[in-house]
C-alpha cells in the first residue's frame, strides 16, 4: 500500500463488542507519501547525506547536485502521521535542450529511507508512488540508475532493465525503466479490438474500403470520385454538452476528409435526445459548425424521447485521394496543427481546442491544406492521439514508425505525454519523402520522425535513447 500500512496473513479473531465498549480503534497509517515541501526536502536532504556520503562513501563531500536547484524536480517523501520524514525520492524532470519545454522524460534519483530494519517497505513505496506520480504529469518515458543490489526489487516492482550502468563509489549500477503506458492504454482502449470485430465485414468485395484504402479515415464510393465519411460522438459528451458534440460531429468528419486531400460537400446527421430543448442545443452546435465550414446538412434522421446519441456523416470528392497506407520505409513524418486555443473545460488533457475560436475562412483554409500538399500518406489525429494514430498509419502502410519527442510541435499550454493521448482538435500527420516545413496560418507544420521498417511506434530521445511506445500494429486490420 503506498500509506505503508503493514498487514498481516494471518486470520484475526472477531472482536467481541457491546454498546458499552464504543467502536473499534481505527489503526492510523504508518507513514504517507507526499510531495514535499521546503522542510521536508531538507530531511530529506539529510537522509542523503546520512546514507551516500556517510555510510556508503559514494560522493567524497556531498550528493547535492544541479538537479537539487531545479524549479522542476519533485520531491515524495514518506513521512509518519506526526510529520517525520522516514524516507523521500528524488524526481527529474529533464527538459528540451533547446528551449526549455517538457518533453515528458522524468529520472528517479536519490533515494533514501531511515534504517532499513525499521523502514517497514518505505522504498518500495516510494516508487509505486513515483511512477504515479510521473503518469498523471504526462511523463512518457521514465528511468532510474539503480545500485545492482536493488535490481532484484524493481524488477518485483515491474520495471525493465535497460543495461549496464555506471561505477559510482566502487559500486556497479544497472539502468532501469518503468514501462510507461500510456499510449498502450489509449490504443487498447480505442482501437485494438477493430480489426478482430470488424473481419466479418472484410468478406464482401470492397468491404472496408476498396483495396489500398483500407483504415483510412474515409472510403472512396466505388466508380466515383466521392469520399464519405462518418463518425458517432460519445454518447456521455452528448449527454452533457450537447453543443460542444454537435460542434464536434461536423469537425471530426471534416478531418476525415481534409486527411484524404477531399473537398467537403455535405453532410447528414442521426440524432437522438431526451427532449426537445435537448436536441435544440446539440442542432445549435451542429449547424454553428456547418457555417463555419460551409458544409450543408443535406439531410437526416431525428428522434425524441430517447437517450442522447449523435452521427454524422460526411460527404466530399476528389478525383486522387491521399492514403493512409501510401506511405514507405525512410518517409519522413511531419505534423501539421493548429496550436492556438486552450484545453476544452471539463475535458483538460483528453481534448484541446482550436477551432470553435477560429473564423470560417480560417476553418476552411485549414480543410484544405492536406490537397494542397498531396504527400503519399495522411491520417488525422483521432481519439487514438497522435502516437496512435501514427501507429494506424504506418500499419496501414505496411510499415512502422519513430517520433523523435524533441521535434513534435506542441502548445505550450499542454504536457507532452497529454498532447500525444489527447483528440487534439485540428492535426494531420503526414508521410512523405519530402518533409513539411510550411503551412498557411494558422497552422503550424514540422518533421518530427520517419517510417521504419519495425512494426510498432518508437519514441527517439534527445540523448539518442529510443523506446518502445507500441511493439505492434494498432488496429490488427494489417496492410491496407
Amino acid at each position: 500500500m503506498l500509506d505503508g500500512t503493514s498487514y498481516s496473513n494471518a486470520v484475526a479473531a472477531p472482536a467481541t463488542l457491546s454498546i458499552l465498549a464504543g467502536e473499534p480503534p481505527v489503526r492510523r497509517p504508518e507513514f504517507l507519501v507526499t510531495v514535499a515541501d521546503a522542510r521536508a526536502r531538507r530531511d530529506h536532504l539529510r537522509l542523503r547525506h546520512r546514507e551516500f556520503v556517510e555510510r556508503q562513501r559514494l560522493f567524497a563531500r556531498s550528493d547535492v547536485d544541479e538537479f537539487d536547484a531545479d524549479p522542476h524536480t519533485v520531491v515524495l517523501v514518506a513521512v509518519t502521521p506526526d510529520g517525520v520524514v522516514l524516507g523521500g525520492v528524488r524526481l527529474v524532470s529533464h527538459r528540451d535542450p533547446v528551449t526549455g519545454a517538457d518533453i515528458g522524460w522524468w529520472s528517479g534519483s536519490r533515494l533514501a529511507v531511515v534504517d532499513a530494519r525499521h523502514a517497514r517497505g518505505i522504498g518500495a513505496a516510494l516508487v509505486r508512488a513515483a511512477c504515479a506520480h510521473v503518469e498523471s504529469a504526462g511523463a512518457l518515458r521514465f528511468d532510474a540508475t539503480v545500485q545492482d543490489r536493488q535490481v532484484a526489487l524493481f524488477r518485483h516492482l515491474g520495471w525493465d532493465d535497460a543495461g549496464p550502468g555506471p561505477v559510482v563509489g566502487d559500486r556497479a549500477h544497472r539502468r532501469m525503466r518503468w514501462p510507461v503506458g500510456l499510449v498502450r492504454r489509449a490504443v487498447a482502449a480505442t482501437k485494438a479490438p477493430l480489426g478482430a470485430l470488424l473481419a466479418p465485414l472484410l468478406r464482401q468485395p470492397d468491404g472496408l474500403g476498396p483495396k489500398g484504402f483500407r483504415g483510412d479515415d474515409g472510403a472512396p464510393v466505388p466508380g466515383t470520385d466521392v469520399i464519405a465519411a462518418c463518425d458517432a460522438i460519445l454518447p456521455s459528451m452528448v449527454e452533457r454538452d450537447p453543443e460542444w458534440a454537435g460542434w464536434c460531429s461536423v469537425l471530426v468528419n471534416v478531418n476525415d476528409l481534409t486527411a484524404m486531400g477531399a473537398r467537403p460537400v455535405g453532410l447528414l446527421d442521426a440524432v437522438a435526445a431526451p427532449t426537445a430543448t435537448h436536441l435544440e442545443r446539440i442542432m445549435c452546435g451542429l449547424a454553428r459548425a456547418a457555417a463555419a465550414w460551409g458544409v450543408p446538412v443535406l439531410g437526416g434522421h431525428t428522434q425524441l424521447g430517447v437517450p442522447a446519441a449523435l452521427a454524422v456523416t460526411a460527404l466530399g470528392v476528389t478525383s486522387a485521394p491521399v492514403r493512409a497506407g501510401g506511405g514507405t520505409v525512410g518517409d519522413r513524418v511531419s505534423l501539421i496543427a493548429d496550436l492556438g486555443g486552450d484545453w476544452r473545460p471539463g475535458y483538460r488533457d483528453r481534448q484541446w481546442d482550436s477551432t470553435s475560436r477560429r473564423g470560417g475562412d480560417e476553418l476552411r483554409g485549414m480543410a484544405e491544406v492536406v490537397g494542397r500538399l498531396r504527400p503519399a500518406a495522411a491520417k488525422d489525429v483521432s481519439m487514438a492521439g497522435l502516437a496512435g494514430t501514427l501507429g494506424m498509419l504506418a500499419e496501414a502502410s505496411g510499415t512502422g514508425a519513430e517520433l523523435d519527442i524533441a521535434a513534435i510541435p506542441r502548445p505550450a499550454g499542454a504536457s507532452m505525454g497529454a498532447w500525444l493521448g489527447c483528440f487534439p482538435g485540428f492535426a494531420m500527420i503526414v508521410a512523405d519523402p519530402e518533409p513539411v516545413h510550411t503551412v498557411p496560418a494558422p497552422l503550424t507544420a514540422a518533421p518530427c520522425g520517419r517510417l521504419t521498417a519495425e512494426p510498432g511506434v518508437r519514441f527517439r530521445w534527445p540523448d539518442g535513447t529510443i523506446t518502445v511506445a507500441l511493439d505492434s500494429g494498432v488496429t490488427g486490420l494489417g496492410a491496407a
